[in-house]
């Protein structure tokens, strides 16, 4: 039993963070986990950024509202899920993801959650698991399942190496140096055309 997991933002959508970023002019905000292997640190230093600005969910969710998948990313999906199961495995927040699962034709997410006060300043936020993508994989496979899966930056690497197969998808240069070994694809119909070979 085959299960494809997938990343969402760089994979199926545009970066939320960089889509903000540019909408706020705030460069620092542009910080990926493309260029931070550490999701912590990262997070409270994205945060404390908000704070510094007096940005909240509301202004971040605006510009998510405005936001689209990536060209083909629908079809892509819709053609994979008539072949296979699959999961969208992210480090974004439930309070993120709404509008762009409607987008993406409702796939399945686990994701994790945003710690919001009141008035709306986003305090802190809560990881589903440790290490959310390289744990969901290992509880799939000891459920049963042959995981397959693709993602572009360093917090999907766990889950691509751990899996029966791995890909990666639009990643960077530095990344695909790193990891040589990791089949690299840039379109969505290369990265079927890989998952397809695999579940024949």
């Amino acid at each position: 039993m085959d299960i494809v997991c997938l990343d969402l933002e760089g994979v199926l959508v545009p970066e939320i963070w960089i889509a903000f970023a540019e909408e706020t002019k705030i460069p620092e905000l542009r910080r990926t986990t493309r260029d931070e292997p550490d999701y912590d640190k990262l997070m409270n230093y994205r945060i404390g950024i908000l704070k510094e600005h007096g940005l909240g969910l509301k202004e971040i969710q605006d510009t998510i509202a405005k936001i689209e998948p990536l060209p083909g990313a629908k079809e892509f999906l819709d053609e994979l899920r008539a072949m296979t199961q699959v999961l969208i495995l992210s480090d974004t927040f439930s309070q993120f993801a709404g509008p762009l699962m409607k987008k993406l034709g409702y796939p399945t997410i686990f994701c994790n959650e945003l710690e919001v006060s009141e008035s709306g300043e986003i305090t802190g936020y809560r990881m589903r698991c440790e290490k959310s993508k390289y744990t969901t994989v290992r509880a799939l496979q000891s459920i049963g399942f042959d995981t397959i899966a693709s993602g572009d930056s360093h917090n999907d690497l766990g889950m691509i190496e751990a899996s029966k197969a791995g890909f990666l998808f639009k990643s960077t240069e530095q990344i695909k140096a790193e990891h040589p070994e990791l089949p690299a694809y840039d379109t969505y119909e290369e990265l079927l055309d890989a998952i397809r070979r695999v579940l024949a």
